[in-house]
């Protein structure tokens, strides 16, 4: 799980694998896969580096290579 913020300052956790798509608009807007639309605080660049932290942890990368 990767943590993020909503605009209102409240800190949340969301599982990176549900993502499908995120918008830059200019709020960063993470879509997910069931379509629910989240607007974060984060810009693009910490939340992809917070994936990728995520993926090491848990040893996707292993499995990509």
């Amino acid at each position: 799980m990767i943590q993020v913020t909503r605009l209102d300052g409240r800190e949340f956790y969301i599982n990176p694998h549900q993502i499908e798509y995120i918008e830059l608009n200019p709020d960063t807007t993470l879509i997910m896969l069931s379509g629910k639309r989240l607007i974060v605080r984060e810009d693009y660049q910490t939340v992809l580096e917070r994936i990728i932290d995520y993926r090491r942890e848990i040893g996707v990368f292993k499995n990509e290579e």
